[in-house]
C-alpha cells in the first residue's frame, strides 16, 4: 500500500461508460502526471476498463472503486485490480478485501466507523462523502483522537478545496473527478483532461 501511495496526492475517480474511452482518458491522465486511478464499479465497462488498463499501460496503476460486494472484489482482482476501495464499512467486505492481498480501503463518514475500522485492521480509510460529511473540518476533529489513521477523501472534493484537505496531517492524498470531466470524456478532449490534470499532479500535502 505505501508502494503504490506514497508518491500520490491526488487519485483521479472514474466512471468510464464506453470501453472504448479507458485507454485514451487513462493515457491523458498518465501524461499530466496522474498515474494511479480509480475506475469506479458504476458501469459495465469498468471490469473490462480496468484489464485493459492494466495490460497496456504499464505507467499506470488501476484500482477499482465503488465495491459493494464481495463478488465485486473477487471480479476487480481478477482483471487486474491493483487497490480496491468501497465506499462505506461492512465488516464482511473489510474480510474479504484484506484477504485478498490487495491494498483495500473501506469508506467511512463517521467517528464510529473510524472505530471500527481500526479494530478490524485498517489504517488507511476513505472519507465518503466527504463534502457532506463535514469536509475539512470533520478531518482535522478526527487527527489528534485518531492517532496512525490516514484518510482519503472523496465526494464532492474539486480542484478549489483539494489543497484545503492536503494541508492536514491525517491526509496524504485526495480523490475527485475535477480533472477528467464528463463533458471532455464524451467529447473525448482529451487534450483538456491533460492539462487539467497536469494542474492536479501539482498538488502538495501540508
Amino acid at each position: 500500500m505505501h508502494e503504490i501511495f506514497e508518491r500520490t496526492t491526488v487519485i483521479p475517480v472514474l466512471t468510464i461508460e464506453h470501453l472504448e474511452d479507458a485507454l485514451p482518458l487513462a493515457g491523458a491522465l498518465v501524461r499530466g502526471g496522474l498515474t494511479v486511478l480509480e475506475v469506479t464499479f458504476r458501469t459495465e465497462a469498468a471490469a473490462p476498463a480496468i484489464a485493459a488498463i492494466s495490460r497496456e499501460l504499464p505507467d499506470a496503476v488501476v484500482g477499482a472503486g465503488t465495491l459493494l460486494r464481495p463478488n465485486d472484489i473477487t471480479q476487480a482482482v481478477e482483471v487486474g485490480a491493483q487497490f480496491l476501495v468501497s465506499p462505506g464499512l461492512a465488516p464482511d467486505l473489510v474480510a474479504v478485501g484484506l484477504a485478498t492481498g490487495v491494498p483495500y480501503l473501506p469508506g467511512v463518514a463517521t467517528a464510529s466507523e473510524v472505530m471500527t475500522a481500526r479494530g478490524l485492521g485498517c489504517s488507511l480509510l476513505k472519507f465518503f462523502p466527504a463534502a457532506a460529511m463535514g469536509g475539512p473540518a470533520t478531518l482535522a476533529a478526527f487527527a489528534p483522537v485518531f492517532r496512525g489513521i490516514a484518510f482519503c477523501p472523496t465526494g464532492g472534493v474539486t480542484e478549489e478545496t483539494a489543497p484545503s484537505y492536503l494541508r492536514l496531517p491525517n491526509v496524504p492524498m485526495v480523490g475527485g473527478a475535477w480533472m477528467a470531466p464528463a463533458a471532455a470524456i464524451a467529447e473525448r478532449d482529451w487534450s483538456r483532461v491533460t492539462t487539467l490534470a497536469k494542474k492536479a499532479a501539482i498538488l502538495k500535502r501540508g
